[in-house]
This record gives C-alpha cells, sequence and structure tokens, in this order.
C-alpha cells in the first residue's frame, strides 16, 4: 500500500519524514494554500516518489514544476477536463505518473470518475469542503462500494492517527493507498514526525 504525506515544505522535516519509508511525498503548487511551497527546500526526497499538487494550473505552469522539482507524480486536484490530462500527458515527457483527485460526499460525486478513465494512473478520493484539500474532515468512505471503475485510488481527507485500525479492515479492490496531510500537522506543512511513526507502526502491525 502506498503510503503518501502530503504538504511537505521544510528541509529537515522532509528528511525526518522520508526516513520513516513513506512512499510518496507530497508538495503543494496552489498560492492559495497555507502549505504553498514558494521556493525550493534545502532537500527534496532522494528515496520517496515526489509529488507536485496542482490546481488549475496552465501546463507550461506545471511542465516547469516538474523539471524545477525534479516530479515523478503530477497530482491535479482542480476542475482538470479529461482533454486537459490528455495533453498534460503528452506534454510529460520524463514519464512522471498523473493522479486526478476528486471530491466525494456522496455516491452521486463518484460518476465522474468514468469520464477520466485512461487519463490518469491513479484517482484520489478527497472529502468535499470549501477548501480545496487538507480540510481534517473524512468522508464516508463505504460510499466507495459504488465505485466500480478500473482506476487505482488513494483514499484522502481527514486521516489521522487515531485511523490505523478502519483503515486496515477497509476493503476494496482498487486501493492503492492512503494519503495523511493535516491530521499529523505541528503547523501547517510541518508533521509531526513521532505521530506517523507510531501511525504507520500500527498499519504495518495490523496487516
Amino acid at each position: 500500500m502506498i503510503v503518501k504525506v502530503c504538504g511537505m515544505r521544510e528541509a529537515e522535516n522532509i528528511r525526518a519524514v522520508e526516513a520513516l519509508g513513506v512512499d510518496w511525498m507530497g508538495f503543494i503548487f496552489w498560492e492559495s494554500s497555507s502549505r504553498y511551497v514558494s521556493q525550493h527546500p534545502d532537500y527534496l526526497p532522494m528515496r520517496a516518489k515526489r509529488v507536485g499538487v496542482f490546481v488549475d494550473a496552465p501546463l507550461d505552469v506545471v511542465h516547469q514544476q516538474v523539471e524545477a522539482f525534479g516530479l515523478d507524480v503530477v497530482q491535479l486536484h482542480g476542475s482538470e477536463s479529461p482533454t486537459y490530462l490528455r495533453d498534460l500527458r503528452d506534454a510529460l515527457d520524463n514519464g512522471a505518473s498523473i493522479v486526478k483527485a476528486f471530491s466525494i460526499a456522496n455516491r452521486d460525486d463518484l460518476s465522474q470518475t468514468s469520464l477520466y478513465e485512461g487519463m490518469a494512473d491513479y484517482y484520489l478520493f478527497d472529502t468535499k469542503a470549501q477548501l480545496v484539500g487538507g480540510n481534517g474532515r473524512k468522508f464516508d468512505w463505504s460510499v466507495l462500494v459504488y465505485y466500480n471503475g478500473s482506476t487505482p485510488f488513494l483514499l484522502s481527507g481527514g486521516i489521522g492517527p487515531d485511523d490505523a485500525s478502519h483503515i486496515s479492515v477497509f476493503r476494496h479492490p482498487q486501493l492503492a493507498g492512503i494519503d495523511l496531510n493535516s491530521r499529523f500537522e505541528i503547523a501547517p506543512a510541518k508533521k509531526n514526525v513521532e505521530l506517523l511513526k507510531q501511525f504507520l507502526y500500527e498499519i504495518q502491525q495490523n496487516q
């Protein structure tokens, strides 16, 4: 299972979280976010995959950040169209994977995923809210029983230190991983390493 920690920014915090063995680390390139990465950190992960998070960004901006940060994965968290994803795929010459995020409140919100089949390598299911991501709130995971697409997904939205046991019993054939962010923070873009360490240990124990 992929473990992604999103909303990273500070070099030493990046080093410490990467040392826990997480698989992906996310960097947010949306200026309205409190976790916005405005400059190149002194350290970027060398083992964990680098994920760039964008919200309706022009394709040239995405490509520029992919090059500047050596991104392995591009996560789209806005209202990007299937055509946008197709054009992005053509523009990415480093083979980066594409993740398309969807805001979920009920089963009807899953219907939009069918339009993107074959366009993204992964989906990410987050909680529908006023803010784009990082809200610290979960949606009702049981609605995902109605997701029958072929694209694997990451589970996101308010996953916290007390959710290890819930994740261990959650089953879906397309579940590929989990996305951790605000509920493991000391401050925006600074993660509590000990909380993450304990959570990851509990996940491993429950597998």
